[in-house]
């Protein structure tokens, strides 16, 4: 019986050619110990091979097949066409276990609706061609997600992370990384699906398993100490050592690196655009921090953080990629609209009825208020099931910087309690013990984006909190949400000569405005002059660095293609603004200058006319030597010409 089967294989498969084994896929591993392990999946056997064949990611392994997590093209690897091939991907703890499926896809089976956020469509799986086993992270990989913060406290430090399974977990640090015996336990929590206010981050495409939260705060710490610490349990396992400089509330100097809109990577294509140059971002700082020594530092993201936009797994790639600084040094925020906006915020007077929209991926705030525990207890009612917005608007001295940080997403006008708080925190700042204040928001009061859209709310910015900022003579307000660099003279009402020192700071990873000349498949865009108010724009990523001590406060822009400095403003305590300058060489190239003290920029320095009046008392012969070593010096370069930042239909993407 079993030899007339076998035969009737043979003659079966021997008149029916065309019958194939069906595809493989393997895996190089089934168990992961630590996020962004890497597993090779290789395949083959696969017929007729095309460019639109594709491999799904899902984690949950038991998604339907339409709510994979990411996808990538077969044709990534170098032998697709031959039906085989082999990709390797670094996946992160989700806290479930993952499948990996291979798909065939033909250009009459896509849908027109069904698009990525670049508006290219997204595949489709109808025909499943193989799939892995079930695979994931195997027990006693501990937590992930480490990042750190101030608290406002002295000599305390908070440290925040994810687990799986919630139990309780605690931090153990001290000043030896061999001797860790200082504990303290930590504070759980955590978000659920019907907390999300609208899709995708409520529906099955969007919601994932967030974990759960542990927070925790490291006390009687020793000014400018380095401690070690790491966080788990014996139950879950323990995360790696990390180690911090603890602040000294008596420093003479501060140091911090400050950005917006910077994002995040995933090593796979999803249903959103996610912003590749924040690993450059991540890699230059990492490398300043390694070169502070001793130092205390500090991170300051001011809005638009990762971008999820309602796809939970987006937050999990975030906290991974800045684990390596932000458990380093901590690492503070304030809201922007892709955290917060959604059709029924609470906040939406009628000038903002088009500014306020659905950014927030029907996040509402939930997982910035969650994952993030910045100082103060600042908060706004959701006016729905999900907990309160947290993190808005709050203070701390770092060195000599005291530091504001405010939302732009929620009630700023005159008479609401966020008014009330800048007004009262600014009229109380010890100018003695800080002498530098330095201001923070998402939305920026000052930019030269064309965007239409926006410029109800800097009516209201300039209107209602301008003046609480020249008042009180703050040195130096940055914004983002506009995805370039661009930095003001001391302005008010804008006009040069006094006020803060207006730097919008956007640049840390989103990509998606137009590049400064015209783009070929918009060629009807308009140019804009930049005006003279507007000392520098740049259109590289990059992010700045703040430096100050007692005298001076210096802020310099690096651009991530070089790692070097770009621009460069110099605050004086004193209030006067000594620019740097970009300088433009005879060879074509631009380098940095730095201004000595004796020919400081016209636009934002009086003792340059002080100096020209007193050359005219000094007679022809010394006018024509100050005249001849003038013209030697070397002009301020402003770029006339850019194009709009920011188009009506691209709102949403800001």
């Amino acid at each position: 019986m079993n030899s007339f089967f076998f035969f009737f294989l043979f003659c079966f498969f021997l008149i029916n050619p065309s019958v194939s084994t069906p595809p493989s896929l393997s895996l190089s591993t089934t168990s992961l110990s630590k996020s962004n392990n890497s597993v090779t999946i290789t395949w083959s056997r696969v017929d007729s091979p095309s460019q639109l064949d594709w491999l799904g990611i899902y984690s949950p392994p038991d998604s339907p097949l339409r709510n994979f997590i990411g996808y990538l093209f077969l044709n990534n690897s170098p032998n697709w066409e031959y039906g085989s091939g082999s990709v390797t991907i670094p996946l992160i703890n989700l806290r479930s276990r993952y499948k990996i499926r291979i798909f065939r896809w033909t250009e009459s089976e896509i849908i027109p609706t069904r698009l990525d956020h670049d508006h290219n469509p997204l595949p489709q799986p109808k025909h499943l061609l193989a799939e892995t086993e079930e695979f994931g992270f195997g027990p006693g990989h501990g937590p992930d997600q480490i990042h750190l913060a101030l608290t406002g406290g002295r000599g305390e430090m908070r440290v925040m992370f994810v687990s799986g399974g919630g139990r309780e977990s605690v931090v153990r640090y001290g000043l030896r990384s061999g001797r860790m015996d200082r504990v303290v336990g930590t504070r759980v929590g955590r978000y659920e699906r019907e907390d999300m206010c609208d899709s995708p981050a409520n529906s099955s495409v969007g919601w994932r398993d967030p974990g759960f939260i542990h927070d925790g705060v490291m006390v009687d710490l020793e000014p400018g100490k380095r401690y070690f610490y790491k966080v788990g349990s014996d139950a879950e396992g323990w995360s790696n050592t990390f180690t911090f400089v603890s602040p000294d509330e008596n420093s003479s100097e501060t140091i911090a690196f400050l950005y917006g809109d910077m994002g995040t990577s995933t090593p796979y294509n999803t249903y959103i655009r996610t912003q590749e140059e924040s690993l450059s971002t991540i890699r230059w700082i990492a490398r300043d921090i390694e070169s502070l020594g001793d130092k205390p530092a500090l991170i300051s993201h001011i809005g638009d953080i990762s971008y999820a936009r309602g796809y939970s797994w987006v937050w999990d790639h975030f906290f991974n990629q800045i684990e390596p600084v932000a458990s380093k040094v901590p690492y503070h925020v304030c809201i922007g609209n892709h955290e917060y906006d959604w059709p029924l915020q609470p906040w939406k007077p009628d000038w903002a009825m088009y500014i306020y929209a659905k950014d927030g991926g029907g996040e509402c705030g939930v997982p910035y208020s969650l994952k993030f525990n910045m100082p103060g207890n600042s908060s706004a009612p959701t006016g729905s099931r999900a907990p309160a917005t947290r993190n808005l608007y709050y203070s701390f001295n770092f060195g000599v910087v005291h530091f504001v940080y405010l939302s732009t997403e929620t009630n700023f006008l005159k008479g609401s309690e966020q008014y009330e708080f800048l007004k009262n925190d600014l009229e109380s700042v010890d100018r003695v013990k800080t002498p530098f204040v330095v201001v923070q928001g998402h939305r920026p009061m000052y930019t030269t984006s064309n965007e239409a859209r926006d410029h109800p709310i800097r009516e209201k910015m300039l209107e209602h909190l301008e003046h609480l900022l020249v008042d009180n003579k703050v040195n130096l307000a940055l914004w983002g949400h506009v995805h370039r660099y661009e930095r003001f003279c001391p302005i008010t009402n804008f006009t040069c000569g006094s006020g803060p020192v207006h730097v919008v700071i956007g640049m840390a990873g989103a990509d998606w405005q137009p590049i400064w000349a015209p783009r070929s498949n918009h060629p009807d865009m308009p140019v804009y002059p930049q005006p003279s108010h507007s000392i520098y724009r740049g259109g590289e990523f990059g992010y700045t660095k703040l430096f100050a001590n007692r005298e001076r406060l210096t802020l310099t822009y690096i651009g991530n293609h070089d790692g070097e400095m770009h621009d460069r403003v110099e605050i004086l305590a004193t209030g006067e603004v000594v620019n740097g300058k970009m300088t433009n060489l005879a060879s074509g190239e631009v380098k940095v200058g730095i201004d000595d003290g004796k020919g400081k920029e016209g636009k934002t320095s009086i003792l340059w006319y002080v100096k020209g009046a007193c050359v005219l008392l000094f007679g022809l012969l010394v006018g024509y030597l100050v005249g001849y070593m003038s013209r030697s010096k070397k002009e301020v370069v402003t770029n006339k010409e850019w194009i709009p930042l920011k188009t009506t239909e691209e709102h949403n993407s800001s």
